[in-house]
């Protein structure tokens, strides 16, 4: 009995700890205010940077986005770095060559953790714009997204723009539930952001000043570790400039991609992403990722412990409850933001599911190697 009241006490501690940091979720997503374009002719020379490994069946789609902006062409600059592509990666982007769409050719003789950092940095030294802004060569936009994120930056001038990135174009229960659960992660870094408390953010829509890039090194320091182009670059700026990251909340500006079309892909994508927490310089950030690990840890020895003695099944009910509950409210909002409300029907398997892939991750994502790209890397 006395062992019951003791994981009881944990228990519920654990879980009101939880209950509260989800309501600073939802406290920071309603602190970002919607952004509304103004109708100011912009003066901002912009270079979009796209490193691209093995795409030839996604990046005719994406180049004919970016070419199809409502921006000003002498203001834009597009620029491809080919990764060692083995497929037609490097002549597709050639064929736009007329259209202005430039392709740099990574040749690295030496073998590199991260090839990816290397072909943003080495994009970034030959290009001309002011403002870089980061995207994927699977990626799909709408034709305002550039100048949205602009008009943002030409606003608040901040240093650093994190913009919203959603799935679309599911094609099964499993690519749908990652659609939740990636919406819940960009609502996640928005709120945090929100909060002054910057943690999270992705490369696939990602805005920073040239001369702040080069101002916090760079990649340099975190240029051994393959995955960590957005994250640990924001940490950087953040360190540098704690109160000029900004969230670009409107719909316009959305990247939009595709879930992983099986457990193996996604698996080695969040071993990619979690790989990156030990690297991190804000420790409160550390401690917050270790006590969600230990709080869905609770939940599932709870239940297994239930299986032998009933009286913790009533525990994990009780923790599954406060989580599902708490979680919905906040991802009401953000799957309103990006117009996909009609997936929150998925929020009780997702709560679940989430705590084994949680525990799962937080051990996995920080032992060995993982495979990105066709390479082994860590």
């Amino acid at each position: 009995m006395e062992f019951l009241n003791l994981t009881n006490l944990l228990s519920a501690t654990l879980t009101l700890v939880y209950g509260f940091l989800v309501i600073t979720f939802i406290r920071g997503w309603h602190k970002l205010v919607n952004f509304h374009p103004s109708k100011g002719i912009p003066s901002t020379k912009v270079s979009i940077i796209v490193a691209a490994r093995d795409e030839e069946q996604n990046i005719t789609r994406t180049i004919d986005d970016l070419v199809a902006q409502h921006y000003p062409k002498h203001l834009t600059e597009i620029i491809f770095i080919d990764d060692h592509s083995t497929d037609r990666t490097a002549e597709i982007v050639m064929s736009y060559a007329s259209q202005g769409v430039k392709l740099i050719r990574l040749n690295e003789d030496r073998a590199l953790n991260s090839y990816k950092k290397k072909a943003i940095q080495t994009a970034i030294g030959t290009c001309s714009g002011d403002f870089i802004i980061t995207t994927d060569a699977d990626c799909r936009m709408g034709e305002n997204w550039l100048t949205t994120i602009v008009n943002y930056y030409e606003t608040h001038h901040y240093k650093m723009i994190s913009s919203p990135v959603a799935y679309f174009e599911e094609k099964s229960f499993f690519e749908r539930l990652q659609s939740l659960e990636f919406l819940y992660l960009i609502g996640l870094g928005a709120s945090t952001i929100g909060n002054k408390q910057p943690s999270t953010c992705n490369g696939a829509n990602l805005a920073y000043e040239k001369k702040t890039f080069y101002e916090v090194g760079g990649f340099q320091g975190i240029d051994d570790l393959a995955s960590g182009d957005d994250e640990l670059l924001l940490h950087k700026i953040a360190a540098k400039y704690p109160d000029q990251i900004g969230f670009l909340k409107n719909s316009e500006a959305i990247v939009y991609t595709h879930a992983k079309e099986n457990l193996h892909s996604f698996l080695q994508q969040r071993k990619r992403w979690a790989s990156k927490s030990t690297r991190y310089k804000n420790k409160a950030i550390i401690i917050l990722g270790v006590f969600v690990w230990v709080f869905n840890l609770s939940i599932l020895a709870n239940f297994i412990t239930g299986l032998f003695i009933a009286d913790f099944l009533s525990v994990t009910f009780y923790q599954l409850l406060v989580k599902m509950i708490l979680e919905s409210l906040f991802l009401w909002d953000v799957t309103g933001f990006a117009k996909r409300r009609s997936i929150l029907l998925l929020t009780p398997v997702l709560t679940v599911v989430h705590i084994f892939y949680m525990v799962y991750i937080g051990i996995a994502g920080n032992s060995g190697k993982y495979n990105w790209k066709g390479r082994m890397v860590r």
